[in-house]
């Protein structure tokens, strides 16, 4: 990753929603996302617009990540989406459907002329068959692209020729994505899940997301909140794992072979041991 930011629980909040907007500034999430996309009827995208920018300048989030959704590329509100949400200056755009590297770097440079600060990120939404196809590419078109953003719903969409329980069919493309993420050294967050009254199959898909490698989980309702920061921390037993696996490896440097726990360790174990580290000491910092 290219940095250690935490993104257990990424909330998507619909901008035309003043109670949502002030609800998200008292939710224990590592992000949210201002949606002025999906969340957002027609007659109500600009007024939206206008309420994310507030939002954002308002300073009022703390430390959580604040992103703008903007509408997909080719939409009427696409231009001035963008425009609006760079010269408010958040932590990162995000942009549905992107589809290539060249899209990638053409929202770039939008965003560098309309004024976007240095800090605004771009995240980038695979959600269609030849995103995922491209998910490398894409991952590498911009040092100024930082997440990838899985949009489960649509990728089902596209895949599914009839309605089957659970994700098996999309497995194979989640691992794409994910492997193209960490090829390119950035962050991926898995997608929603759509029944927020199933506690259980809810709980089950973030232990499946953090199972495969997913840094976290974006969301739909603040009930879903407490649920994704568990499952996608470190553990307590695994950071006193890192630290007692790190601490033997310095102890044995220059011994040859050193273990910890009865099992060799390599230089990857320590890489490995030190991102657990980095992950539990930027959360807490987040949670203090």
């Amino acid at each position: 990753m290219s940095e250690f930011r935490p993104r257990r629980s990424v909330l998507y909040m619909p901008s035309s929603n003043a109670k949502a907007l002030e609800k998200a500034k008292t939710l224990p999430v590592d992000g949210v996302i201002l949606d002025l996309e999906d969340a957002v009827a027609p007659d109500a995208k600009v007024d939206a617009r206008a309420a994310a920018v507030a939002a954002v300048r308002s300073g009022e989030y703390g430390r959580r990540e604040l992103t703008i959704r903007v509408n997909g590329i080719g939409t009427q509100w696409h231009d001035d989406d963008l425009v609006a949400a760079s010269q408010a200056g958040p932590d990162a755009i995000v942009v549905p459907k992107v589809n290539s590297a060249e899209e990638v770097r053409g929202l770039v440079a939008a965003m560098e002329a309309a004024g976007a600060p240095e800090h605004t990120r771009l995240w980038a939404m695979i959600e269609t068959p030849v995103a995922i196809l491209d998910a490398l590419a894409i991952a590498r078109a911009s040092e100024r692209l930082a997440v990838l953003v899985l949009g489960t719903n649509d990728l089902v969409k596209e895949l599914y020729a009839e309605h089957v329980p659970g994700r098996a069919p999309i497995l194979p493309s989640l691992h794409t994505a994910l492997l193209a993420a960490r090829a390119a050294g950035i962050a991926i967050v898995d997608g929603v899940y759509n029944d927020v009254k199933d506690t259980d199959g809810f709980l089950a898909e973030c232990r499946q997301g953090r199972e495969m490698g997913f840094d976290g989980k974006t969301l739909i309702h603040p009930g879903q909140v407490e649920g994704a920061n568990a499952a996608f921390a470190p553990s307590e037993q695994a950071v006193a794992d890192a630290r007692g696996l790190i601490q033997a490896w310095e102890d044995g440097a220059g011994s040859g072979v050193v273990t910890f726990n009865g099992r060799m360790v390599e230089n990857l174990h320590v890489e490995s041991a030190r991102r657990t580290l980095d992950i539990h000491e930027a959360i807490r910092a987040l949670d203090a």
